[in-house]
């Protein structure tokens, strides 16, 4: 299988990733696990094979995270099939518009990749898309398809729409049904065990022994521990210390502080009245104060994580630095506490 990761456009505010989101992704980034994917859902299709699948996922560059769940193209020529698929443990029917964008984009990032010619008086050849939603959450209702015409323009299907596939559970045995069943376990692991290592071991353990995603589970259960553990750390470590990039803007007061008398000792040594070189200090004091202030703060909520029992490598995990690095700044945190 050939693999193109498509870069998004820019996407304004913070990309949100659960563990479930995270195993789907790089569960179905494996080529093996991707031809089962498109095996459940063409089951008819007994020509195409594993090297025909080319991974077409957009990926926003400046967040580092996935900007659609799964995209991938089947065939070698035209007309290539195009099938996107989200998956939801939330049920939204916003869905829809989000799918429609990552078409929208996917399409782009084809035509340029190929270097069509949109104005061109020749038809341009584009994959043809399908769209699917796994859903693995509980509702009354589980409708089979949902319609951009029908829940947003009251059914009015003149100009456009959109339709979307719901899968709710697969065929038994699937990898479509085993990804559904992970998730039902891990969901009842939780509510026994709440978010902790425990629940993720209790999960794969559960899963291997039920022949759920065994394979992969066997392979891979080092690599999903850690994507389970180091999101279930996050998780806390945002709700026991706050998002630390909103802990580095409370930080960015005292910065300030900081930064205005450092700033006025600059504007001293340049020239009196000189706006130029007031404008100067106070831009290098204000960036000079800010700087240290989010590290100390950094440096602090890394001093209370290891109080609160967090291993020195789950802290360098969270703040994506190294080991070394933690190692100094509890050293250092320790001493910058008030008495």
């Amino acid at each position: 299988m050939n693999e193109t990761i498509l870069p998004a456009p820019d996407a304004h505010g913070k990309a949100k990733q659960t563990a479930k989101d995270s195993v789907f992704c790089d569960l179905f980034g494996h080529p093996k696990y991707l031809f089962q994917l498109y095996q459940a859902l063409h089951p008819e299709d007994t020509k195409t094979t594993e090297a025909d699948i080319v991974t077409v996922t957009l990926k926003n560059v400046l967040l580092n995270q996935l900007y659609n769940d799964l995209g991938f193209t089947v065939g070698r020529k035209h007309p290539l099939l195009m099938i996107l698929l989200e998956a939801q443990s939330t049920w939204t029917i916003n869905v829809i518009v989000r799918v429609l964008m990552y078409l929208a984009n996917t399409w782009q990032e084809f035509i340029e990749s190929h270097r069509l010619n949109v104005y061109g008086s020749k038809r341009i050849e584009l994959p043809k898309p399908e769209l699917y939603v796994i859903y693995t959450g509980s509702r009354k209702t589980q409708p089979e398809w949902i319609s951009l015409a029908d829940e947003f323009f009251a059914g009015d299907h003149t100009f456009l729409d959109v339709k979307v596939k719901v899968i709710y559970d697969g065929r038994e045995g699937d990898i479509i049904n085993q990804y559904v069943t992970f998730t039902k376990v891990y969901d009842e692991q939780i509510a026994r065990y709440g978010r902790t290592q425990q629940a993720v071991l209790e999960t794969i353990r559960s899963c291997k022994d039920s022949n759920v995603l065994k394979d992969y589970l066997e392979s891979r259960e080092k690599e999903v521990i850690d994507i389970m553990t180091t999101l279930f750390d996050q998780a806390y470590a945002v709700e026991r210390y706050g998002d630390e990039r909103e802990a580095i803007g409370e930080a960015r007061g005292e910065a300030r502080g900081e930064a205005r008398g450092e700033a006025r000792g600059l504007a001293r040594g340049l020239a009196q009245g000189e706006a130029r070189g007031l404008a100067q200090g106070e831009a290098r004091g204000l960036a000079q104060g800010e700087v240290k202030g989010a590290l100390k703060q950094s440096k602090l909520i890394a001093l209370q994580m290891k109080e609160d029992g967090f291993p020195e490598e789950t802290i360098a995990r969270i703040h994506k630095v190294s080991l070394q690095t933690v190692r100094q700044w509890l050293a250092e945190a320790s001493t910058e506490l008030p008495n």
